[in-house]
């Protein structure tokens, strides 16, 4: 995820963006990150926290704010006008966000991971949670690893050989997922962008389940 603007439609005139106060979704995370911002732009800006943006904005005391991404597509769902805001392509950071464990849980950090590349390899293969038991007789002998009908990546997390099958089948492969949880089919309604496929422009592929 990135951080981006997100602003009141019809703020930008002649694709130049006229603000005087940027707010940021409670603290920046980066030290000095705001004073980089002020600098840059030449505009004030103010930490703040979710149940105060709207009447913020409403008093027009704040022009636009920013946030991860995936942050302020979640406020903006929840807003009483969501369509009355825009957020912007451009980025301000690039900040990749993933599970977290401890780090004594070494095994349930792999079992995460390996999860998560499962689910990715699954969209890539075309490997749904409507079609996975059907694809378990498929001949594509990456789509029979994914789904344990040859067997090895289940026991070396100490797993069943079905354990990705299992997952597909419950909550589908990471698009399906994405979807309906953050993506365009959800009341999020967030782009995948750089959350999709690299055949469909995008930076997320696994490497090989073997």
């Amino acid at each position: 995820m990135s951080d981006v603007w997100m602003l009141r439609t019809g703020i930008l005139i002649a694709g130049v963006l006229l603000i005087a106060a940027i707010y940021f979704f409670g603290r920046p995370r980066k030290p000095g990150q705001g004073r980089r911002i002020e600098g840059r732009e030449g505009v004030r800006v103010e930490p703040t926290i979710g149940a105060q943006l709207e009447a913020e904005l409403s008093a027009g005391r704040c022009d636009a704010f920013t946030a991860d991404v995936s942050e302020l597509a979640s406020l903006r769902s929840g807003m009483r006008k969501p369509d009355d805001f825009r957020i912007l392509s451009e980025q301000i950071s690039k900040e990749p966000l993933a599970q977290l464990v401890r780090a004594t849980d070494v095994d349930l950090f792999d079992v995460l991971r390996w999860t998560i590349f499962a689910m990715i390899a699954a969209e890539e293969l075309g490997v749904t949670s409507a079609n996975v038991a059907g694809m378990a007789k498929s001949g594509n002998p990456d789509v029979r690893r994914l789904l344990g009908v040859t067997p090895g990546n289940g026991k070396a997390l100490g797993l069943d050989e079905a354990w990705a099958s299992n997952v597909i089948k419950t909550v589908g492969n990471y698009g399906e997922v994405y979807e309906r949880n953050v993506g365009m089919r959800s009341p999020v309604k967030l782009p995948r962008g750089v959350n999709a496929l690299p055949s469909a422009g995008g930076l997320m592929f696994a490497p090989p389940l073997r």
